[in-house]
């Protein structure tokens, strides 16, 4: 048989893949990867991996499961990261090798705290029953016994002799279908699930299980499993940690931020400082409303507020000049006078910019890296509302926001589950009054673009002349910023410097 060159190449790599590995779509990933992998394709992997659990996450509650818009959906994703989404053809080894060595990538990088597992399980759970159940009868009894997880199948005398125990005790099952349908008899320690909410018969210590009921069986046993390597895994990170290039990057997958980069300025310049007060009631998240809020009451904002909300006004167009004059302005209105600004502040403003130190241009914070990293303390008036705040206080903030009751319920039900980026996502569907905002909410600076591309009819936001109260008109609409942004995870050295930069913000 006569191969192209590139055919070849093809086929000697997948010759040299360990194909028995992957005899399956579909597995629980107990064998992890043997084989050496650079770290440009280790960053890759994890990354698509991240951002497919997030479409399950923003899924699971936008949608209720298996449901053919969240099937549709969902699929839709595998396909663009080239994942297996259902019973793959044999030769697609390379989707199985992501799918499994990128398992394990974001596996080492989860298990560093109770929090983050819990997520890792529950999105890893979601995306197994999805892909189970895609599978044809025929496949899912094949993935069993790849499973080690072959049943006993009961005989068909003694399924017709329990027919009506077991029609009376199984959902949904009526006598024809008892007798078209395979019931398993499997141990109750595996059958917990089914057995609590009275949804297969018992006897003699048994559990006979309807073969359309064994996705339940089959995930408490993937769960299982998954809880029981998280553990181990989190007991030898010590001596992963010890690895300087793998280090920085899993300290920084597990709230990472992998859309588009906010640090270009394609707005700057387009908001006038007179735009501010308005755009924060209209288009800002709750968290840079709050900090905005807080700043004009009390004329101040401590570090960590001045690096959130400055980095962020920078991503919404606000130039260095605009920047300086506005933090001026609002300072020497409080304790702070003009020379103190000055000496104080202004330089650590233009360190934001890159004009200062290494010159370093700054990105506004992410949705994770504000969830994840440095909580606020008394006085402080950063970080993410549905995450730091009380709940009672939420919802008091929510009212006076005009929030309806039944979505103040919705928003605090989902900081309840510790969906915080969801319940952000709720709130500006509440704000904007639409009923899907068709996105997922990552970032701040996307909220306000999001926001300004609803409010404006898909025009860029613009900028309010300072001679007159009309605005500047323009001819073109603006192209989405996603589609021009390439997509980038949070820069390793890019926030060590930023880091550095406390230094410059000692006076509080």
């Amino acid at each position: 048989m006569q191969f192209s060159s590139r055919m070849r190449q093809k086929h000697a790599r997948l010759a040299g893949d360990r194909r028995e590995l992957y005899p399956h779509s579909l597995q629980f990933y107990l064998e992890p990867p043997t084989e050496s992998i650079s770290l440009v394709e280790f960053e890759s992997l994890a990354i698509d991996r991240l951002k497919l659990l997030k479409v399950v996450e923003n899924l699971g509650v936008s949608y209720v499961r298996n449901t053919d818009s969240y099937k549709t959906k969902l699929e839709s994703e595998l396909r663009k990261l080239k994942f297996p989404y259902r019973a793959l053809a044999e030769e697609d080894y390379e989707a199985r090798r992501k799918d499994h060595i990128s398992h394990f990538i974001l596996r080492l990088a989860y298990c560093q705290s109770e929090d983050l597992r819990r997520w890792f399980i529950q999105q890893e759970m979601d995306l197994f029953r999805y892909r189970f159940n895609e599978l044809s009868d025929s496949l899912m009894q094949k993935f069993l016994e790849h499973a080690n997880l072959s049943f006993e199948a009961i005989s068909e005398d003694l399924k017709n002799e329990l027919a009506s125990e077991l029609c009376a005790s199984t959902p949904g099952l009526t006598l024809p279908k008892v007798r078209e349908q395979m019931f398993y008899k499997v141990g109750l320690v595996d059958a917990v699930d089914l057995f609590r909410t009275r949804r297969v018969f018992i006897k003699d210590g048994f559990a006979y299980v309807p073969f359309k009921e064994i996705d339940a069986i089959v995930l408490n046993n993937y769960r299982t499993k998954l809880s029981k390597a998280l553990a181990l895994t989190a007991r030898s990170l010590p001596s992963i940690q010890s690895d300087e290039r793998l280090q920085p990057l899993l300290n920084h997958l597990s709230h990472s931020y992998v859309g588009p980069d906010y640090s270009a300025q394609k707005n700057t310049g387009k908001i006038s400082l007179d735009q501010i007060d308005a755009l924060s009631v209209k288009s800002f998240p709750l968290c840079m409303r709050q900090l905005h809020r807080a700043l004009r009451d009390t004329h101040h904002l401590r570090h960590g507020g001045r690096m959130q909300y400055g980095l962020f006004l920078k991503g919404i167009g606000l130039t260095l000049e605009q920047a300086l004059e506005f933090w001026k302005k609002e300072f020497i209105r409080g304790k702070v006078d003009a020379d103190k600004f000055d000496k104080g502040y202004a330089y650590s403003i233009r360190h934001n910019y890159g004009k200062e130190g290494k010159r370093t241009d700054y990105t506004p914070y992410s949705c994770m890296k504000i969830i994840m990293s440095n909580p606020p303390s008394q006085g402080d008036y950063h970080g993410c509302p549905f995450r730091h705040s009380d709940p009672e206080l939420l919802k008091q903030k929510l009212q006076s926001y005009k929030i309806s009751p039944s979505g103040i319920t919705q928003i605090l039900e989902l900081v309840k589950g510790m969906h915080f980026q969801l319940a952000c996502q709720k709130y500006f569907e509440l704000t904007h009054d639409v009923d899907d905002i068709g996105f997922s909410l990552n970032h701040p600076n996307q909220y306000f673009t999001e926001s300004q591309r609803l409010l404006n009819g898909g025009r860029e936001v613009k900028k309010e002349l300072s001679n007159s109260g009309n605005f500047q008109q323009k001819n073109n609409n603006q192209e989405s910023m996603n589609s021009h942004s390439t997509p980038t995870i949070s820069n390793t050295t890019a926030d060590a410097e930023l880091e550095g930069l406390e230094a410059y913000f000692t006076d509080d």
